[in-house]
């Protein structure tokens, strides 16, 4: 599987388009990155599956509340 892979996403907020590099050499990743055009974060989950040689990267804003 390659370390470094590139995507493009959109902004949860403001619908701004990012191109962002995910290096998966690090295994399972959940961080923030303020989004360059609204500065709001956004939240990157990324699970890395060995078994199926595949990433999954779900990307949400970070005003979600839990009650």
């Amino acid at each position: 599987m390659n370390n470094q892979l590139s995507q493009r996403i959109c902004c949860p907020h403001c619908g701004h388009h990012i191109h962002i590099t995910l290096d998966a050499s690090a295994g399972d990743q959940d961080y923030f990155e303020d989004c360059a055009a609204c500065c709001n974060p956004i939240h990157f989950n990324m699970h890395i599956d060995y078994a199926n040689s595949k990433v999954e990267l779900h990307i949400d804003s970070d005003d979600e509340q839990i009650f």
